[in-house]
This record gives C-alpha cells, structure tokens and sequence, in this order.
C-alpha cells in the first residue's frame, strides 16, 4: 500500500526508471565512482532539495540518519567525499534532459490556462542568482561580483517551466530567447526587456504571437484605429507600422488603464484578432513568471549550494527544477487544494514519514478512518 512506503519514495516513484537508465547511460562521464550510482547521486539531490539541506553536510546527514529505509530507494549511505566528487564529474546534462522528460510527463497532467483560446500560453524572463566570485571564480559577473542566469519560459498549462537554460548572468536576455523553439500558434508573453524588433521579425516567420510592453522611446507610426469599449479598461486599439532596418513591420498596439491602480500601460503585440481587452489580461498572466521564480528562491535550494564547480551548481539547479515538476506532478495527481508553497513545507518536515502523500496533507482523514476500524473491533 502507498501508506506503507515513505513520502520520499512515493516522489521518486514519479520519476521513471527506464529513462532514466537511458539518460544516465547517454549522458555517462569518463569516469565515475563505482560505488555511486546516477540514481544514487539524483536521489542524493534531490533529498537535498526536498529537505531543505543547506550545505553537502547537512544532506549527508538527512541521509544518514534514514538509513534503515535507504535500501527502498535503491541508495545507500555514501562519503561525503564521494558525493562531492560526482557533483563535479557527472554531467549535469543528464539533469538537464531529465528535466524535459519528466516535464512533459507532467504536461499530460496538467490543467489548461485559464482563457478561452485554444493557443498555448508561454511566459519568458530571467532571473540572476548571485554568487560569491571568490568561491565561484568562473562565474564572474562584475569586478567583485559574480553570479548566473536562469533563462525559463513558463507553460500557463498548469504554470509548469517548459524550458531552463542557465548561463552566465551578463548574458542578455535576447540572445537566449532567440534561441528558442516553441510551438507554432503559440503566444509568448514577456517585458521590456526583451523588445527586440528583428526578434519580432523571427517570430511573426515562425507563426508564434508575442504580448510585451511597448517601450516609452519607441519610434511608429499608426496606420489604422480600431474602436474600443473604455468600459473595458481599453483606451485604444491601433495597427502601427515600425521600422526593422531598411525593412517594416507591421504590429498591434494596445492602450489600456487600470480600472483599479489607474495605471496607464501600452502593450505591443502581433495578434490582429483576439480582443483587446484580451491582450491586457494576457500580459497581466505574465506575473505568474514572477511567482514562479520566488517559489523557487524560497523553497527550493538555488541560492545555496552543494559545490563550487559549474557542473555542481548547474546539476543543483536543474535539480531544483525536477523538485519543483514532482511538487507540482504530485499535486495534480492527488488533487490536493492547497498551495505549492504549503505542500513543499509538508514535505520538507516529512520526507521520511510512512503515509500516503492524502494523509500528509489531511491528517484528520486518517484519524477518522482509525476511529472507525476501533469502534468496529469493539463491536466484535
């Protein structure tokens, strides 16, 4: 029964083993420790994460006190030199692809966006995590700091991250989001900072609709106005034409105030038919990036880590990520209502307890049913 084994296992039980055996093999080092396994080293992190741990110690601690219901996981107690040493030689590229694998394993489960339309809904930003240029020298950010980049595009089906690319934090934004492949009809939602008119250009050729801020210095001229409903909020609707070098562009904007902060904000998108009170709400959809990114800082194990070396901090990360797909995984499948934030606290103080993930989050259920099974052997 799922009450008998641990909370921990039950996670892991997620995670398919005969991809990941594929994975490890792909992604396999020139040479790793015999008696440290690929799960052994995932199950070791990602206990790290789920716990709470702040330092290599402290997770091979967690560990070591659980050690008479490790041989369930399929791990054992390891060196604390050993488990800092496949940090630094196992690939995190393994990770990384299990990642993606267990994503969309999620996906199948996942609730659609909220809105009406049939078109996938993206959210693209980056967020820097500081780090100490003196233990980390490879990671060189300014004079005396350094730090990384984390590059996610968020899947509003069930705000899931789709995509993670982690790189050094002077890296722009742009030059990453130029990279990306997302499905064709799709609508990526992003800021300012991303406003990069030969962008556009690539994705208007690969039919993907974008909704951003349309920058307070921006040159365009309007060639077409549409009525509005300033019920609505929606004080304008405009087809505008922008120059991309010698070439033209031509795009929507959107002017629209906050009925409730009365804040003016204009949005650029290259969507003609969905109304546009619609693109305003989708941009204010953009904030779930923004909330995802905090989730992670605050429960999750990305601003403190296990190794200094660029293959450790990365696995951490991509880690962290697989974390953040199991919490959520585990919640669709349990149809638990309670947030993110207070499972994962459940699940840090009970990793190793022996209940069902239901019996976590409702106690008094179980308690119920005990009473019940009492009165009725008192009846006998």
């Amino acid at each position: 029964m799922q009450s008998a084994i641990t909370v921990f296992a039950q996670f892991l039980s997620l995670v398919p083993k005969s991809v990941f055996t594929k994975l490890s093999k792909l992604h396999k080092p020139k040479r790793s420790p015999r008696t440290f396994s690929p799960w052994s080293h995932f199950v070791h992190l990602l206990h790290a994460q789920l716990a709470g741990c702040k330092s290599l110690r402290d997770g091979i601690m967690g560990m070591n006190a659980a050690s008479s219901r490790l041989y369930h996981l399929g791990v054992k107690p390891v060196p604390r030199s050993t488990f800092a040493d496949a940090n630094n030689k196992r690939p995190y590229a393994m990770f990384e692809a299990l990642f993606g694998e267990l994503y969309t394993r999620c996906l199948s489960q996942a609730p659609k966006h909220k809105f009406s339309f049939e078109n996938k809904l993206f959210s693209l930003d980056a967020s820097v995590i500081d780090l100490c240029l003196t233990l980390f020298p490879w990671a060189k950010f300014r004079t005396a700091k350094g730090g990384i980049k984390v590059h996610t595009v968020v899947d509003h089906d069930g705000y899931l991250p789709a995509v993670v690319t982690v790189t050094e934090a002077k890296c722009h934004e742009v030059n990453i989001a130029k990279l990306l492949k997302l499905p064709k009809g799709s609508i990526v939602v992003f800021d300012r900072g991303y406003n990069d008119y030969t962008w556009f250009r690539q994705l208007c050729k690969s039919d993907v609709f974008l909704v951003t801020r349309l920058k307070s210095n921006a040159r365009f001229r309007v060639i077409e106005r549409h009525r509005t409903d300033r019920a609505t909020g929606v004080t304008s609707d405009h087809i505008i034409q922008v120059a991309v070098g010698e070439k033209t562009m031509t795009l929507r904007r959107v002017g629209y105030r906050d009925q409730e902060t009365n804040n003016y904000l204009e949005f650029l998108t290259n969507h003609m038919t969905l109304p546009a009170r619609t693109i305003a709400d989708i941009y204010k959809e953009r904030w779930q990036v923004e909330i995802f990114f905090r989730f992670i800082k605050q429960n999750l194990k990305i601003k403190s880590f296990l190794g200094n070396s660029k293959n450790a901090v990365l696995s951490q990360v991509y880690v962290a990520m697989i974390a953040y797909l199991l919490l959520t995984y585990q919640k669709f499948l349990s149809k638990i209502g309670i947030s993110l934030h207070y499972l994962a606290r459940l699940v840090q103080r009970n990793l190793f307890q022996c209940c069902s993930i239901l019996d976590l989050v409702e106690p008094q259920r179980k308690r119920v049913k005990f009473n019940n099974t009492k009165q009725l052997s008192l009846l006998d």
